[in-house]
């Protein structure tokens, strides 16, 4: 998808950013401007992700600060790690067709940024003005990275077709230092172990309008017992679960369910910057911990929020006059890579039950009485992450067009070759569970068909042919060759089809001792500390993503190591605390230092998967570790 960058003007523009951290919120920080001016010739706006219009998509547009033009190839590789955690991370994975992904370069005299990490650390000439301690300010904090408004602006607007309401700016600053913010724009730090992990929380801030879970302000400090009336969040409440059913409020619709960022879905005290007196339904999401998923609540406002940037139909015939029924009727649909849209075909009001899911009806077999008829095609999203009616009716997952049909009026005739007019991206490997589509011209006098085969044999594909989900034909593992071929003609498109996951593997620190039983995973005994390294690689191009949990816990995003991204997981009986939270407890999690720090010694089930940069998924493998309490080693 990624295609040579085209040189534009600079525009001028001003916006303002609050600066929302993840760990903590912080009040919004002005930076100093911006050292070095931004030229035409220096700035190149590269498409690294193109599924349409600009003006007809949700645009992430990725900004670099402090990358020389020499250190330019770090930046794409940056953009390219933080891409593929964003892809692995639902609902972007199945609405990734719905993104338009743009990275804006522009090479900074210096590398670096201001005052990274301390505020003795010299000024960097950049051209975006990127700073911790909210731009070198003494009263902010360190990890507050904050970019020049102004001018991150000026390079969003340089891509056509973008506008403030859609789209969303990620600036990267060339640093291994922890720190980000978020809000109108987002921030974080290209080279950090975390700061991948940082972009879908602060997107889930900036479009969801979902709210931090932290039961703390500031880190370190316990937050006071909540005092407010309901909160207006969809993903806090004061009512109990019993409550919820009853009013059948909140997230009532999912109590009870294994929740996707592990455990179920429930009532969880703390959230809101408040330790007591409010509830949030798991006990860590992406908007608590860094690193796991949206829980099924925040997943479904998530869907609707993507939904609602775009058009679920993206063009038809024309509506604005009565049309006659001696010809075709289409439309374009939206095309999600998790699954297909529903459309159904209504005539005088009764559903056209023989055209099924098909995107064009030819009204000349219909064979239409004489008169005025009503055609209409409701075109609706079925994904299994929303539940709440109202947001399924509403224009985010469900479109209605409709033709007034008038058997007097004649169609005029006009050529239209046959032709793909957009189709999934080619330039790239597709993933074996994804929905492939390719659209085409509409003749009035007849349906362009499309046929569809899979390494030379034909693909029954009934009722919908724009798409065809690979998922359902459970491909063998290994590279395949997809083509789709316009029927009657010589017009084709070919995708090579990754069946194959990418393969992981762990490293751990020497243990006591090694068990091997038959049959089961390896155990690994440890009578203190471990670490764990996991490792990932692929026959196709692109970063993958490693994951893990422990005792079937939720997924959590491998990110080495807090202060370095190289250095291994450390898995320790209470967990070790950095910078007033804690990672790696062996057993129950532990976010803060107030939770509980209960050792669970004995024996834990590790697993672990990798996500590669098509979407595969690989199947999890285990292993046992075995932690010993004080003085059992010698026993």
């Amino acid at each position: 998808m990624t295609s040579p960058g085209t040189r534009l003007r600079r525009a001028a523009a001003l916006a303002t950013a609050g600066a929302l951290l993840a760990g903590g919120l912080l009040a919004a920080t002005p930076s100093a401007a911006a050292d070095s001016p931004v030229t035409e010739a220096a700035t190149v706006v590269v498409p690294i992700q193109t599924t349409g219009p600009a003006d007809k998509r949700f645009n992430i547009i990725v900004l670099g600060d402090g990358y020389t033009a020499a250190e330019l190839p770090k930046f794409r590789a940056d953009v390219d790690k933080h891409l593929n955690v964003l892809w692995s991370t639902e609902p972007f994975a199945s609405y990734r067709s719905y993104v338009n992904v743009w990275a804006v370069e522009v090479p900074s005299a210096e590398s670096g940024v201001d005052c990274d990490p301390g505020l003795d650390a010299p000024r960097r000439n950049t051209a975006l003005g990127m700073g911790f301690w909210g731009g070198c300010n003494p009263d902010s904090v360190q990890r507050l990275l904050t970019v020049d408004n102004s001018s991150a602006s000026a390079l969003a607007d340089l891509v056509p077709g973008s506008a403030s309401a859609n789209r969303q700016i990620v600036a990267l600053a060339n640093s291994e230092t922890y720190g980000g913010a978020g809000g109108t724009f987002a921030t974080a730090s290209g080279g950090n172990a975390l700061s991948s992990l940082i972009t879908p929380h602060e997107i889930g801030h900036s479009l969801g309008n979902l709210q931090d879970e932290y039961d703390y302000y500031a880190r370190g400090v316990p937050g006071a017992a909540y005092e407010g009336g309901e909160p207006s969040s969809a993903h806090h409440t004061l009512l109990t679960e019993e409550q919820m059913k009853q009013q059948r409020a909140k997230w009532w619709r999912w109590l009870g369910e294994k929740s996707e960022s592990g455990g179920v879905i429930g009532r969880f005290e703390g959230g809101m910057y408040s330790t007591k007196g409010v509830w949030r339904p798991s006990k860590h999401s992406i908007m608590k911990t860094l690193g796991y998923a949206f829980d099924q609540v925040g997943r479904e406002v998530m869907t609707q929020k993507i939904s609602a940037k775009v058009s679920l139909v993206q063009d038809h015939t024309p509506n604005s006059a009565p049309i006659g029924d001696d010809r075709t009727v289409w439309l374009d649909t939206l095309h999600p890579v998790g699954g297909e849209l529903d459309v159904v075909w209504r005539l005088d009001g009764r559903a056209l039950r023989a055209v099924g899911e098909a995107r064009t009806v030819d009204l000349r077999r219909l064979q239409l009485p004489s008169g005025i008829h009503s055609l209409t095609a409701t075109v609706n999203d079925p994904t299994p992450f929303v539940r709440d009616p109202a947001i399924r009716a509403s224009a985010a997952l469900t479109r209605t067009v409709s033709w007034r049909v008038d058997t007097e009026v004649t169609t005029p005739r006009e050529p239209v070759a046959a032709a793909f007019t957009g189709h999934t991206g080619t330039a790239a490997p597709v993933g074996s569970a994804s929905v492939v589509y390719a659209d085409t011209t509409h003749p009035a006098d007849r349906t362009h068909s499309v046929r569809w085969t899979l390494d030379g044999r034909t693909v029954a594909n009934p009722g919908n042919d724009r798409d065809l989900d690979l998922g359902a034909l459970r491909l063998r593992p290994g590279t395949h060759s997809l083509t789709a071929r316009i029927a009657g003609t010589k017009t084709t498109l070919t995708w090579t089809v990754d069946a194959a996951p990418a393969a992981g593997a762990y490293t751990l620190s020497k243990p006591l001792r090694t068990v091997h039983r038959p049959g089961e995973p390896v155990e690994y005994v440890y009578d203190g500390p471990f670490t764990m390294k996991l490792t990932a690689g692929d026959d196709q191009e692109g970063s993958v993503v490693s994951q893990f949990r422990v005792d079937g816990d939720g997924w959590q995003t491998y990110y080495g190591w807090p202060t370095d991204a190289d250095a291994p997981y450390r898995f320790t009986p209470g967990g070790t605390v950095i910078d007033n939270l804690v990672y790696g407890k062996l057993g129950r999690t532990r976010a803060v230092p107030w939770d509980d720090a209960t050792p669970d010694y004995g024996t834990h089930t590790i697993e672990y998967r990798t996500i590669d940069a098509a979407g595969n998924v690989s199947p999890p493998k285990a292993f046992l570790a075995t932690l010993l309490p004080p003085g059992a080693a010698k026993g």
